[in-house]
């Protein structure tokens, strides 16, 4: 398979739909973070959401076709650390995924499918925005204060 070259510039990120690409995503969002002054903790939940949504995209938005386009942009202010990701792939209603019940989840030796729960859990903002057939956008926000939490 032909590598495919990213497009990036300090705060956008534009890859294929391939999950050899997510290291790349996240060392895109660390030096990002680590440049807006945030904690490793912080860091390391903002990299897990998104690496969580950009996961569930290559999975169900583009049914693991490698050619799909993934669009990371970062809105970092003083206030708040924003990562919106936009796919041009299958759309879906983020409303029907339940929240899980977490013991049975343990109970079933469950693996996988905690995505949007933990998007939600470890982020302070998750908005959901799609125009079927067009594009979709998902933007996961981090309130910050003057500690960098």
């Amino acid at each position: 398979m032909k590598a495919e070259k990213s497009k990036q510039n300090k705060n956008m990120l534009e890859i294929k739909s391939r999950t050899e690409n997510l290291a790349a995503i996240r060392s895109f969002i660390n030096s990002a973070a680590t440049e807006a002054g945030l904690t490793k903790e912080v860091i390391d939940n903002i990299i897990l959401a998104v690496d969580e949504a950009c996961t569930n995209i290559i999975k169900h938005a583009y049914k693991y076709s490698p050619d799909g386009r993934i669009i990371i942009t970062l809105k970092p202010d003083k206030k708040t650390f924003t990562v919106e990701i936009i796919d041009y792939g299958k759309s879906f209603d983020p409303n029907i995924v339940p929240n899980p019940d977490l013991q049975k989840y343990v109970d079933q030796g469950r693996v996988g499918g905690l995505g949007m729960y933990l998007m939600k859990t470890l982020m302070d903002e998750v908005k959901y925005y799609s125009v079927p057939g067009k594009f979709n956008q998902v933007s996961l926000s981090k309130y910050i204060n003057s500690n960098g939490r």
